[in-house]
C-alpha cells in the first residue's frame, strides 16, 4: 500500500472530469439546439453550413425582390388599366363625332372632352411612380434580382405611354424654315417645286399637292418658305420629327432672264390651314437683276427642326372624315396599351412562379442545413444522461479511492 500517489483516486478524478466536460457539451447542444456551436465541434460541417446559410438568406431576399417587382408591375398595370378606360371613352366619342347628325358645335364639345382626356393620359404617363421612379414615361429599363447569385435577373422595359407616343398628339414640332436667295434674281424663267416628304429611310410619308402656286418676290433678297402638307393630309411618322427631311430641288442650274413659274402648297401652321394658294399657274417677271446659281438659290436638302407645332395621327374629330381617322388612331393606341399590359402581365406571372421556386429552394436548402448543423435532441439527451450518470459514478468512486489510504493508519497502530 502507498500513500504518496493514490492512483485509483487519480483515475477516478480523470474520468469524472471527462464525463463532466462531455455532459457540459451535451448541455450546450441541448440548450442551443445546435450540433455545431463552434468550429471545434465540426470544422468541415461549419464551413458547409455557412455557405448554405448564405444561399438561404440570398434566396429569401430574392423572393422579396420578386415580390417588390410584382408590386412595381401592378402599379404600372393599374395605371394602364385607367389609360385603357380613357381610350375606350375617346373611341366612343370619335364614333359619335363621325356621325353627321352632329353639327360643328357638337363636335367642338366632343373635341374638348377628347382634349381633356388626352391631357389625363399624359398626366398618368408622367406621374405614375414606384419608389420615386417614373414608370410610364419611357425611361424605366430595370432588372429584378431574382436569384441568390450574381446575374440571376429578369429584365423589364416599360414603353412610353404618353399621348404622343400612342399617336394621339405630337411632342415634336416643325420650324417654319426659310430658304433665302441671298443674291438678286436675274431675268429669266424659274420653277421651284416641292418633293414628297420622306423619312431618313427614304420612305414617303407625305405628298405635296400638284398645281402651280405663287410666291412673293420683293425685288431684292427672296425667301421661299418650306410649305407644310396640304390641308387634310394624313402623315404617319415613325421616330422623332428630326428624322423627317424635306428636299427642295431646282429645275435649272441658274436663273436667267425671262418669266418665272413657281409652285408650292397650302400654308399650314400649328396643324391648321392658314393660307391657300390660288389654283392655276402664276407668272412672275423680274428685270434688272444678276444671274443666280443653283447653290445661291439654296436648292439643298435641309432637316426640319423644332418650332411650329403640327399634329401627327392626332385625335381630331372636327369633321366626319377626321373623326373616322381618329377611330383608327385610337384603335392603334388601344393596341399599344394592350401590348404593354400583356408584357407586364407575362413578367408578373413569371415572377410569381419565380417566388414559388425560390421558396421551395429555400425550404429544401434549410432542411439540408438543419441536418448539418442542428442537434438530434433525443440522441443528445441520451448522451447527456449517460455522461451525467458516469460523472456521478466517478464522483462516488473518487470518494472510495480517497478512503483507501486510511487503511495504512491501521497498520501503524
Amino acid at each position: 500500500m502507498i500513500i504518496n500517489h493514490n492512483m485509483n483516486a487519480l483515475n477516478a478524478h480523470r474520468n469524472m472530469m471527462g464525463n463532466i466536460a462531455t455532459a457540459g457539451k451535451s448541455m450546450e447542444k441541448l440548450s442551443s439546439g445546435l450540433r455545431i456551436n463552434r468550429a471545434g465541434d465540426d470544422a468541415a460541417g461549419l464551413a458547409i453550413s455557412e455557405k448554405m446559410r448564405g444561399q438561404i438568406r440570398g434566396l429569401d431576399q430574392a423572393s422579396r425582390n420578386a415580390q417588390d417587382g410584382i408590386s412595381l408591375i401592378q402599379t404600372a398595370e393599374g395605371a394602364l388599366s385607367e389609360t385603357h378606360s380613357i381610350l375606350q371613352r375617346m373611341r366612343e366619342l370619335s364614333v359619335q363625332s363621325a356621325n353627321d347628325t352632329n353639327v360643328a358645335v357638337d363636335r367642338t364639345a366632343i373635341q374638348d372632352e377628347i382634349n381633356s382626356l388626352t391631357e389625363e393620359i399624359n398626366r398618368i404617363s408622367g406621374d405614375t411612380e414606384f419608389n420615386t421612379q417614373k414608370l410610364l414615361d419611357g425611361g424605366f429599363k430595370g432588372e429584378f434580382q431574382i436569384g441568390a447569385n450574381s446575374n440571376q435577373t429578369v429584365k423589364l422595359d416599360i414603353g412610353n405611354m404618353s399621348a404622343a407616343s400612342l399617336g394621339l398628339t405630337t411632342t415634336n414640332s416643325l420650324e417654319s424654315k426659310a430658304l433665302a436667295l441671298n443674291s438678286n434674281l436675274a431675268d429669266g424663267s424659274y420653277k421651284i417645286s416641292g418633293t414628297n416628304l420622306v423619312d431618313t429611310n427614304g420612305n414617303t410619308v407625305g405628298t405635296f399637292n400638284s398645281g402651280a402656286k405663287k410666291i412673293v418676290v420683293n425685288g431684292q433678297d427672296t425667301v421661299f418658305t418650306k410649305a407644310a402638307l396640304a390641308d387634310g393630309a394624313v402623315l404617319t411618322v415613325k421616330g422623332g420629327i428630326a428624322d423627317i427631311k424635306n428636299t427642295m430641288t431646282g429645275a435649272a442650274k441658274k436663273l436667267s432672264s425671262g418669266s418665272y413659274e413657281i409652285s408650292g402648297t397650302n400654308v399650314i401652321k400649328d396643324g391648321k390651314l392658314v393660307g391657300t394658294f390660288a389654283t392655276g399657274a402664276k407668272k412672275l417677271t423680274i428685270d434688272g437683276v444678276g444671274d443666280v446659281t443653283e447653290a445661291e438659290l439654296g436648292f439643298i436638302t435641309d432637316q426640319m427642326k423644332d418650332g411650329v407645332k403640327f399634329t401627327i395621327n392626332g385625335s381630331d374629330v372636327s369633321t366626319r372624315e377626321l373623326a373616322s381617322g381618329s377611330i383608327k388612331t385610337i384603335n392603334s393606341a388601344i393596341e399599344q396599351v394592350s401590348t404593354q399590359r400583356s408584357k407586364l402581365g407575362a413578367v408578373q406571372n413569371r415572377l410569381e412562379h419565380t417566388i414559388n421556386n425560390l421558396n421551395t429552394s429555400s425550404e429544401n436548402l434549410t432542411a439540408a442545413e438543419s441536418r448539418v448543423r442542428d442537434v438530434d435532441m433525443a440522441k443528445e439527451m441520451m448522451a447527456f444522461s449517460k455522461n451525467n450518470i458516469l460523472s456521478q459514478a466517478a464522483q462516488a468512486m473518487l470518494g472510495q479511492a480517497n478512503q483507501q489510504p486510511q487503511g495504512v493508519l491501521q497498520l501503524l497502530r
